[in-house]
């Protein structure tokens, strides 16, 4: 018998319809607002819903979050104790919107390996999965994804004008001869390697670009980003201390150049290849 569900409607002018679905008991309300901003980059939330046991002092910080973001909480009182009731709550609903077919890809926000399955079965119904969970996250769930976003990267963006105000402080300290070569070498050393002590891989990088380059070795540097994503779902160059591919190889002269190229209609297109 043939499913009754009603077709997604296909238009190249509309974003993505995403479906954003967060386990209250494996993410944080401090990321909330970096973790929408980062799911608007890939389409519109068309809808939000965070499980959890609401009734427990735990919930009580989100709730000033779900107003002013609108997210619909979904109580899931836990039956027995020691279990988790949320993960069965969310995988249901999930398979329930899937069966819609009114989205183009979904949202879990956890760090929970038990959605891995449930990953793996929306992209085999053709939809694409964004994973949003902390560095803890095992990486059966990580590799699941088509995409995974570690959220202690959308926490740092928020507090990221807090450092500046560090800086006059160190700054005061000027009269010690000696402080000035101290804090030097500590800045220096992350940046030659990723700006925020994450070892770059260079490799994987290489490998990238060898897949995309033309005879001369040049690939353009959209294709090595796309290549990047998808073997390795978990790749951001914002754990490496800059925002764009392009920025961040160019920080790496010594073994890649970037070459910025007019294209068709003069919009400007980045090509990389490997020099080291």
């Amino acid at each position: 018998m043939k499913s009754r569900s009603v077709p997604r409607q296909e238009n190249d002018d509309e974003q993505p319809r995403l479906a954003v679905l967060i386990d209250a008991d494996n993410a944080q309300p401090s990321v909330i607002e970096g973790l929408l901003a980062e799911v608007a980059k890939y389409g519109v939330a068309s809808v939000k819903r965070i499980y959890g046991d609401f009734t427990s002092t735990r919930m009580t910080q989100w709730k000033q979050a779900l107003l002013k973001h609108s997210i619909a909480p979904v109580q899931q009182f836990a039956y027995t104790s020691g279990k988790n009731a949320t993960d069965s709550s969310l995988i249901i609903d999930a398979m329930d919107l899937m069966y819609t077919r009114r989205f183009d890809g979904f949202c879990l926000a956890s760090s929970d390996s038990d959605f891995t399955r449930l990953a793996q079965r929306l992209r085999e119904e053709g939809l694409t999965v964004y994973g949003f969970g902390e560095r803890k996250t095992p990486d059966a769930f990580v590799q699941a994804c088509d995409k995974f976003i570690y959220t202690e990267v959308l926490r740092s963006e928020t507090p990221a004008a807090t450092p500046a105000p560090a800086k006059p402080a160190k700054k005061a300290a000027r009269p010690a001869a000696s402080k000035p070569a101290v804090v030097a070498e500590p800045t220096a050393a992350p940046a030659a390697e990723s700006g925020k002590g994450e070892a770059l891989p260079l490799r994987l990088i290489r490998q990238a670009i060898e897949e995309a380059s033309d005879e001369q070795g040049w690939a353009f540097l959209g294709s090595v980003g796309s290549y990047l994503n998808k073997v390795r779902p978990n790749f951001d160059t914002r754990l490496y201390g800059h925002k764009k591919l392009s920025d961040l190889l160019k920080a790496q002269s010594r073994h890649f150049q970037v070459e910025e190229r007019a294209g068709e209609g003069g919009v400007k297109r980045f090509y990389v290849r490997a020099t080291g």
